[in-house]
């Protein structure tokens, strides 16, 4: 099987390269001229140059790829932006990208009979979050974890109602928008398509749950909000199998949600890093709403002032505050055979050692 993953010098894409090649398929690492191929050592792997912003030398380099290997049969599109130092940008590199690139395979007649796309979680933006009559949290049948996990670091009595894929996106950052343009786009595109709409993924290789690592080794660790929080996650590899578990399914046109099947409480992530680093004496403080909103401001101008981007921005506000991040992934499971296998636990240990490892700790 030949398989395309678009972003593949990206934490995600490379991640997707490694399991396609230890399934047999001939993988295509689609990059940019200018891509990292840092994780992209792997001697199987071909590469193919795509600059998908410019859609006149996109269809050339398609033209020369066609020639190559005929067709790829799945696409997993992994390419795009997840910070931007101006809000355009985001448009540009993950909508108008993703557009270019459809319409040149479509131009040179090579659509692949799958195309897989990794949109986020983010688009249905703060959704579903007046409270409820609190309710057992349901635990989708065949993840297993032990009681002890599940009392300390789930969240076993919500007070929010889970997000369905089949909500209306409210997208509330313009990464989110996007994305959801991204996905409207696909819709209309006459092609197989299939969305992946992920949580909060970590793992290896990731940067930003790494800031919460670094902040805990200097025994300090901040959260937002004074009103409860229900937030869920996914380990990379967890989120891998889910994508790769799509290819020769019928799920055209099907959209799903992606997590590791529990809710977590606030401060589940943070008390996991401490445990896994045997870091002790961390003072755990929680700002207001409105000192993050001012945060968040002051740092955008300054990133606009300097030209560097930083973590912090209003799209990241938007996010930082939003309550409740539960989604259901049932769907997933039943239609694809699907069962998570790392929780919060598993992945932020396997997570920490390999930080160790590389020296980032």
């Amino acid at each position: 099987m030949n398989i395309l993953v678009t972003g593949a010098s990206g934490f995600i894409g490379s991640f997707i390269c490694e399991e396609a090649l230890r399934r047999n398929m001939n993988v295509w690492a689609g990059i940019r001229a200018r891509s990292s191929k840092k994780y992209l050592q792997d001697q199987r792997l071909h590469f193919a140059t795509l600059d998908m912003a410019r859609p006149d030398v996109l269809v050339g380099q398609l033209r020369e790829l066609k020639e190559e290997v005929g067709r790829w049969d799945v696409i997993v599109h992994a390419g795009g932006a997840t910070k931007c130092l101006h809000s355009d940008d985001f448009y540009k590199n993950n909508f108008e990208c993703t557009r270019n690139f459809v319409e040149a395979l479509k131009q040179l007649d090579i659509v692949p009979a799958q195309f897989l796309y990794i949109s986020s979680l983010s688009v249905q933006g703060a959704c579903r979050e007046t409270p409820v009559s609190p309710h057992a949290v349901a635990i989708p049948e065949g993840i297993c974890a032990d009681k002890a996990f599940i009392d300390r670091y789930t969240v076993t009595e919500s007070v929010y109602q889970p997000i369905l894929a089949t909500d209306t996106p409210q997208p509330n950052t313009a990464y989110g928008k996007s994305k959801v343009m991204s996905e409207q786009y696909l819709a209309k595109s006459g092609i197989n398509y299939t969305i992946f709409r992920p949580t909060g993924v970590y793992g290896p290789r990731e940067k930003d749950y790494f800031l919460m690592a670094q902040s805990i080794k200097q025994h300090f660790d901040s959260a937002v909000g004074f009103k409860p929080q229900e937030i869920t996650f996914v380990y990379v590899r967890d989120l891998v199998n889910a994508i790769l578990a799509a290819i020769g399914r019928d799920v055209n046109g099907k959209t799903y949600s992606v997590s590791d099947g529990f809710v977590y409480n606030s401060r589940a992530f943070s008390d996991l890093l401490q445990k896994e680093m045997g870091t002790r004496g961390v003072l755990h403080v929680t700002f207001p709403v409105w000192f993050l909103k001012v945060v968040c401001t002051l740092s955008e101008t300054i990133s606009h002032i300097t030209g560097k981007m930083s973590a912090l921005n209003r799209d990241k506000y938007n996010i930082l505050r939003q309550r409740n991040w539960q989604c259901d992934i049932t769907p997933l499971m039943h239609d694809l055979d699907f069962v998570p296998e790392w929780n919060l636990e598993r992945g932020v240990k396997e997570a920490i050692q390999w930080y160790r490892q590389e020296g980032w700790l």
